[in-house]
């Protein structure tokens, strides 16, 4: 049987692997994951979601158990969900950033205030469009330069 650590490892390469099944990202890469306990073969994931009514958080479950419980060694997983405090553009990492920005989302920097820059040509020469966009997570602006329709991840109300 594995260590706790060595299972701990494991258990963080299997999590790089979840995607979001909204977004181009793993959930790590969105972070989304709080913390992981290990205790033995159970395992304990907390997990921040982008938005409390999030439709994919049950998704996101589902996949982290199913790829938890594929790791040798693991037994059980539980996957609780915490919003003692709110997810925030800051624990996104810049990987996932860069893949977001590579299907042509728009990510803001720290802060809503921020200006919009299309991913594709770079330009802050952006109007929104709709607040709504394809999902709850995003909204849709049109870049005035490239003259293309752009989709920027909203940052959670501060």
């Amino acid at each position: 049987m594995p260590t706790n650590q060595t299972l701990n490892d494991q258990i963080w390469e299997a999590l790089g692997t979840v995607q979001d099944p909204e977004l181009p990202v793993t959930v790590t890469d969105l972070g989304l994951i709080d913390a992981v306990t290990v205790d033995g073969g159970r395992v304990h994931v907390t997990m921040i979601p982008t938005f409390s009514a999030c439709p994919a958080i049950d998704v996101m479950r589902q996949d982290i158990q199913k790829t938890l419980l594929n790791v040798p060694g693991v037994h059980t997983v539980e996957v609780a969900l915490s919003f003692a405090e709110p997810w925030t553009i800051a624990r996104m990492t810049e990987r996932g950033r860069q893949r977001l920005l590579h299907h042509g989302l728009s990510v803001p920097l720290r802060h809503a205030a921020a200006p919009v820059a299309c991913p594709f040509c770079g330009s802050t020469n952006t109007v929104l469009e709709s607040p709504f966009g394809t999902t709850l997570c995003r909204s849709i602006y049109y870049c005035r330069d490239c003259r293309n329709p752009i989709e920027r991840f909203k940052p959670p109300p501060t």
